[in-house]
C-alpha cells in the first residue's frame, strides 16, 4: 500500500490527499510532526532530502517528494492528466506557475499570518503581498474564458494552484477582486467535492497558531 508522509495543515499535502480521494487509491497515513524535527531525521530525509512534507512511499520502497510530482505521478493514466502533449505542458506550465508564484508566496503569507510570525518577517511581507496580487492577477486573466486552467475538466494544474490559491483571504487578500478566480474557485470545490477539510495550523500545539 501507498504510504502518504503527511501534515495536515500542509496544503501541499492536501493536493495529494485530494488526488487519493478522487482516484479511490488506498494508503496509509504516517503523520510527520515538523516543529519537533521529524522531517529533519534520517529516516524521512531518506524519502526527501530536503526535508519536507509531503512524501509519498511507493509499494516498491521507493519514494516521491515534492507535492506536485506527487499529482503527476499519481495522476498518470487518468483524466485529470491529459495524454496529449500539448494538454500535459500546458498542466506543467501550471504546476510550475503554482510552485514559484503562489505556494511560496501567498502559502508563506498565509502560514504568517495564521501563526503569528507576520511581525518577524515585515520585511519580506510587503514583496510577498504585491507577488500574491501578481499571481491573482495572472490567473484571473487565464480564467476569464475557461472553466479550468487547462481545458474544460478538472486536472492537477487546478487541485494544485487550489491549495493555496482558495485561501488567499486567509492573509488578506480580496478574492472579491478576482471575479473569474473566484468562480473557478466555486467549480473548483464543487467538483472537488466534500470531505477534504482544511485543517488550522492551531492543531498542532507546536506550530505557534
Amino acid at each position: 500500500m501507498l504510504a502518504l508522509y503527511d501534515y495536515l495543515p500542509s496544503q501541499n499535502a492536501w493536493k495529494v490527499r485530494v488526488l487519493l480521494g478522487l482516484l479511490g487509491i488506498a494508503y496509509e497515513t504516517h503523520q510527520v510532526s515538523i516543529f519537533e524535527g521529524e522531517s529533519h531525521t534520517e529516516a524521512f530525509l531518506k524519502l526527501n532530502p530536503a526535508g519536507a512534507v509531503p512524501a509519498l512511499g511507493l509499494e516498491n520502497g521507493e519514494a516521491i517528494a515534492e507535492s506536485n510530482a506527487i499529482l503527476v505521478y499519481l495522476a498518470e493514466g487518468s483524466p485529470y492528466l491529459p495524454a496529449d502533449r500539448y494538454l500535459r505542458a500546458k498542466v506543467m506550465q501550471w504546476l510550475f506557475f503554482e510552485q514559484y508564484y503562489v505556494e511560496p508566496v501567498i502559502g508563506s503569507l498565509r502560514f504568517w499570518t495564521l501563526t503569528g510570525r507576520l511581525e518577524r518577517n515585515k520585511a519580506l511581507a510587503a514583496g510577498k503581498r504585491e507577488a500574491g496580487a501578481r499571481a491573482l492577477g495572472a490567473l484571473e486573466r487565464s480564467l476569464r474564458d475557461t472553466p479550468f486552467l487547462v481545458g474544460g475538466s478538472l486536472t492537477i494544474a487546478d487541485i494544485a494552484v487550489y491549495a493555496y490559491g482558495h485561501r488567499a483571504e486567509d492573509c488578506g487578500f480580496s478574492l472579491a477582486d478576482y471575479p473569474a478566480v473566484s468562480a473557478w474557485i466555486e467549480r473548483v470545490g464543487e467538483a472537488i467535492g466534500p470531505g477534504y477539510p482544511v485543517h488550522p495550523y492551531s492543531i498542532d500545539p507546536h506550530s505557534g497558531g
